[in-house]
């Protein structure tokens, strides 16, 4: 369980859905209220949370327009908003990110996801929790590309790509020490066990699978000509 303090408040008004939310989202540590509708929220000090879960599709008052009205307010236009979703329209995400989105997650969804999502949100908007790219919760990170040490997981965009045991010693490696540019036999050294024989194309075949993985975050995995590889912002 990770030790923070981060408030949230999900507002759905799907009742079950808030219960489910509330007890995963409390296992990994963080303070969590509910509301069952905008209404019901507005009825609540809002401005003391670090981050909102908001359905769109909600009674008289959408998530858009309670959005909307947080973003109008200075004691609450600051607080991250994540949007939970059954429409999955262009329009409709456009719309959630012009009114200050953080996040958008369409349903149905994995709590796994939402779990990782409310993690890349809040290191992104509260980064004086996080005074260098590891956190106290083993975490890694580089905008939406994140390595959990203790669980061995890497996800991509809240969504987690199976990486095998080297792989995910090597990606960790890189991450952990950007713009640190590694020879081939350095990464050999640090990332294989001593009793096997590498050859340097095979970690040029690696470095090539964890960059396919990694998709959009591939160029930050760089090539230093003549002297290896390094990861770049």
């Amino acid at each position: 369980m990770q030790e923070n303090k981060y408030r949230i408040l999900v507002v759905d008004d799907e009742e079950d859905l808030c219960e489910i939310l509330r007890f995963n989202i409390e296992t990994e540590g963080y303070l969590v209220d509910t509301a069952h509708s905008a209404e019901e929220a507005l009825q609540t000090d809002i401005s003391n949370y670090d981050l909102l879960l908001l359905d769109v599709m909600m009674g008289e008052m959408s998530g858009f327009a309670l959005a909307k009205r947080l973003k109008e307010n200075e004691s609450t236009s600051k607080i991250p908003l994540i949007f939970l979703t059954a429409r999955d329209t262009e329009n409709d995400t456009i719309t959630g990110f012009n009114l200050g989105a953080d996040d958008y997650i369409s349903k149905p969804f994995s709590i796994r996801e939402v779990l990782l999502r409310i993690r890349a949100v809040l290191h992104r908007t509260h980064p004086q929790h996080s005074v260098s790219s590891e956190t106290s919760a083993n975490i890694l990170q580089h905008e939406k590309l994140e390595i959990d040490i203790d669980k061995k997981t890497v996800s991509v965009e809240g969504k987690e790509v199976a990486f095998t045991k080297t792989e995910f010693e090597l990606l960790r490696l890189l991450l952990k020490e950007k713009g640190r540019v590694f020879s081939r036999q350095e990464l050999i050294d640090k990332v294989w066990p001593r009793d096997v024989l590498v050859l340097d194309r095979t970690v040029d075949v690696y470095i090539t699978r964890v960059r396919k993985k990694i998709g959009k975050y591939s160029p930050c995995i760089a090539t230093r000509q003549g002297f290896g590889y390094y990861f770049e912002n």
